[in-house]
């Protein structure tokens, strides 16, 4: 074989192994922006899907979609009229738990839908919707959904739902405007 062929060759796959090379480490690059951008959230998926690369394609789908959507800071007066509802609710706690418990989830909800987030009655998908924006806090709306089921279902008590209305708290702060970093860059 001449000497050219020889060089082709070894051209060919020094360029085989620079490609593949590059390939890994925007995998690993990829990999570690998804784990810094949905903190938690990013091992719950990989652990819930067994696979890496389908938890990796799962979260970047949520993101394309999220960015799909008009996702928005609350104006000020809805800000204000919305802690207020808070404050409200926060206060009936003591008398009905139960109720307001409910009300905190319901306000969640309507807060989640005037930011621009879908709040359709798939409790997966909303929460999923989250994690893109909120990772952070993201739990909180799942453990909140837990315990208001787990009392409906005739198992809960007084602390389950003080617990509940914890995690709807932190959640709601961070949906009125706890997060602005997030958001600006997004805007």
């Amino acid at each position: 074989m001449d000497t050219w062929v020889w060089v082709a060759l070894a051209l060919l796959v020094l360029l085989l192994v620079a490609v593949a090379a590059g390939a890994a480490a925007a995998r690993r690059r990829r990999s570690r922006q998804l784990q810094e951008g949905f903190g938690p959230e990013y091992d719950r998926v990989v652990e819930e899907s067994g696979d890496r690369r389908e938890a990796e394609r799962e979260l970047l789908d949520r993101k394309e979609r999220i960015e799909e959507l008009d996702v928005r800071p609350l104006p000020e007066e809805l800000r204000t009229r919305y802690a207020e509802e808070w404050r409200l609710v926060q206060a009936r706690f003591v008398d009905e738990p139960v109720s307001a418990v409910h009300e905190a989830d319901a306000l969640v909800q309507h807060v989640m839908a005037d930011r621009g987030y879908p709040v359709a009655d798939d409790f997966e998908r909303r929460a999923a919707d989250m994690s893109v924006d909120h990772p952070d806090v993201v739990e909180n709306l799942r453990e909140g959904h837990r315990l208001v089921a787990e009392n409906r279902d005739g198992n809960g008590d007084t602390e389950a739902l003080r617990r509940a209305m914890v995690h709807f708290r932190s959640l709601f702060d961070e949906l009125l405007g706890g997060s602005r970093e997030r958001e600006e860059v997004r805007t």
